[in-house]
């Protein structure tokens, strides 16, 4: 036999369970100390200029070929 459902609560479920997700997806990216985004702000600068001295040329270079 086939449960019936209260389509209105399971629309406000679904609402519920979405709002959620995106609170706990806002927690991680803005919930972190002034150090965890200065730690990673300098790892992101580490790694770019790492990056960018593996080049032969400057990107610049390429732009006018």
């Amino acid at each position: 036999m086939v449960e019936i459902i209260n389509l209105r609560q399971a629309r406000k479920a679904k609402a519920r369970a979405e709002h959620s997700a995106n609170g706990d997806a806002n927690r991680v990216a803005f919930g972190r100390t002034k150090l965890e985004k200065l730690a990673t702000e300098k790892a992101k600068n580490q790694t770019k200029t790492r990056m960018d001295g593996h080049f032969l040329t400057k990107a610049t270079d390429h732009e006018s070929d």
